[in-house]
């Protein structure tokens, strides 16, 4: 009876209410839109995804629920707000919150936020999201295809420079993790490439020019995989009898030779940087690019 139904189309207004008209997601770092729930989904659905904070020693997070289709959170319909406290200090990036929305069958929607490591729990309950008529779904799906390009150059504007907030932060952590397994001297030059990119990186950042942005952040990319490497080395040869002995000679060879040392094997790849590719990840950590507010 239900294919028959479909089949003469008896049934369209049970099949237009069983899916979501329009996407739901939060806000993340620079007012951008994370979808969660893409529109047209079916009901009842849970999706879940794992955030982290945008900040070193963030206690909080706000989660923010929208509805729409922008790029952006705040050109789109604001369904409710809470915000998830005692998150233990920690640098940024590093903590981790799930946030799951659940839609049941009646269209109940409720979001929840779970700290992974306190297990603190904060959610909220929304009743009534969905009630657009027609006439106003049709409305917001076509600003939002007229205002489609925009919002994509917008959106690539925010995204590059989270990307190179990203890679600030896991340089930091690279050269804590450098300073405690090496010593203050044990890859010195690596290190002064690192923090020299990273000041580059992060003028580009306040003068808010993208264009040096990306080359900035090449460069620390570069800079970082000559420290990876560096600290790979180190840690293969752990163990050894001579490794103190090689760790001292390496940072008198870095303080008498760092400006011309041709055949240094710790030291940054000898092609040039390629600085029409996008963002390369070889020898980094993997990181979360989305961050709560």
């Amino acid at each position: 009876a239900v294919q028959a139904g479909i089949l003469t189309g008896e049934l369209r207004d049970l099949l237009l209410n069983d899916v979501t008209p329009l996407s739901l997601g939060l806000e993340t770092v620079g007012g951008l839109m994370k979808v969660l729930i893409p529109r047209n989904t079916s009901i009842p659905v849970r999706q879940s995804d794992v955030f982290s904070t945008s900040e070193t020693n963030q206690s909080s997070v706000e989660i923010h629920v929208w509805q729409g289709e922008r790029q952006m959170a705040a050109d789109n319909k604001s369904l409710g707000r809470f915000r998830l406290s005692g998150i233990p200090p920690a640098p940024r990036g590093v903590p981790q919150v799930q946030v799951a929305f659940d839609i049941d069958a009646n269209g109940l929607l409720q979001v929840s936020a779970t700290d992974r490591t306190t297990g603190r729990k904060q959610s909220v309950s929304i009743q009534g999201g969905s009630t657009l008529n027609e006439d106003e779904i049709k409305t917001l799906l076509a600003e939002a295809e007229a205002r489609a390009d925009d919002d994509r150059r917008r959106r690539n504007q925010i995204e590059r420079r989270n990307r190179a907030q990203t890679l600030v932060a896991q340089a930091e952590r690279r050269l804590r993790d450098a300073a405690l397994e090496l010593g203050p001297y044990g890859a010195e030059r690596q290190q002064r490439a690192v923090e020299m990119a990273m000041r580059d990186v992060q003028d580009a950042l306040a003068e808010d020019d993208l264009q040096a942005l990306d080359l900035c952040v090449s460069g620390l990319e570069e800079a970082l995989f000559g420290l990876n490497r560096r600290l790979s080395a180190e840690r293969q040869g752990d163990g050894s009898p001579l490794q103190g002995i090689r760790n001292t000679l390496g940072s008198l060879k870095d303080e008498l030779f760092s400006d011309d040392w041709d055949d240094d094997p710790w030291g940054s790849p000898s092609r040039p940087v390629d600085r029409d590719r996008g963002y390369n990840r070889r020898d980094s950590s993997s990181w979360d690019d989305d961050f709560y507010r």
